[in-house]
């Protein structure tokens, strides 16, 4: 069974930065696209980013281009998500998800296995 772990969540001060880190363990995660998506309270899970299995493509939500970037180490099963500039709007749980597609989707049911999220609270 494949897990993810998220882990550098915390709070924040409008305007600092953040880096989310998504460990992959379990299974081969080898051809894998990751994505990662957020859910504020009251709201449904929407999609922040996304990355291809070779890291070639990329594919952001438009609340949070320019600011937030995705990465992976393949060699290291992780997946990361350095945001900046954050502000009260991007508090919400973060999670990271697998979707065997080697390309990028925004999709959340394309998604096979989730992590059980990190809360990120920015204060303004």
């Amino acid at each position: 069974q494949g897990q993810l772990v998220e882990s550098g969540g915390g709070l924040v001060q409008a305007g600092d930065s953040m880096r989310l880190s998504c460990a992959a363990s379990g299974r081969t995660f080898s051809g894998y696209a990751m994505g990662w998506f957020r859910q504020a309270p009251g709201k449904e899970r929407e999609f922040v980013a996304a990355i291809s299995w070779s890291a070639g493509s990329t594919y952001y939500s438009e609340f949070v281009k320019g600011r937030f970037t995705i990465s992976r180490d393949t060699a290291k099963n992780t997946v990361y998500l350095q945001m900046n500039s954050l502000n009260s709007e991007d508090t919400a749980v973060y999670y990271c998800a697998a979707t065997p597609f080697t390309r990028v989707t925004m999709i959340p049911r394309d998604y096979r296995y989730w992590g059980q999220g990190t809360q990120v609270t920015v204060s303004s």
